[in-house]
């Protein structure tokens, strides 16, 4: 064997074994309450580019958003519902029906410190609803803008 094919062979055990620790990483989230949402925090590129998977999680009153192309043990980005405000509810684009296909409504949100869009498909977004509307009394909860 030649050590270009050694170097072949090492590369695709390397990429084995890192798609496996991130199908065995979106399982776990999954299975651990995790549900399937899109998010995209740069909202000024392009239509239906920017969007990136992951799995969010309800940790109290913070979802926790892990990307699924990422091998960070943590959450990638943490939204808190106390700050959260819904600017605006919409269907995906065509272009971003591609990029999101599992997505049945896109939020555009904003918080203190950002503006990000989440799409989720119809029945992650009732217990989303729910979650945001659950705000313990004397916090501030959630708005809808008008």
């Amino acid at each position: 064997m030649g050590a270009g094919e050694l170097v072949v062979g090492a590369v695709l055990v390397v990429a084995c074994v890192v798609a496996l620790c991130l199908v065995v990483r979106r399982v776990r989230l999954v299975r651990g309450g995790g549900v399937d949402v899109s998010l995209r925090r740069r909202l000024r590129v392009a239509s239906g580019s920017g969007w990136h998977s992951g799995v969010g999680r309800y940790r109290g009153d913070e979802l926790a958003w892990f990307r699924l192309t990422s091998l960070w043990p943590g959450p990638t980005v943490v939204v808190d519902r106390t700050d959260l405000e819904i600017v605006e509810r919409r269907t995906p684009s065509p272009a971003e029906v591609e990029s999101i296909p599992p997505a049945g409504v896109v939020l555009r949100c904003r918080t203190p410190a950002r503006t990000l869009e989440l799409a989720m498909s119809p029945g992650v977004l009732t217990g989303f609803l729910a979650w945001l509307e659950a705000t313990p009394p004397g916090r501030t909860g959630y708005r809808q803008a008008s």
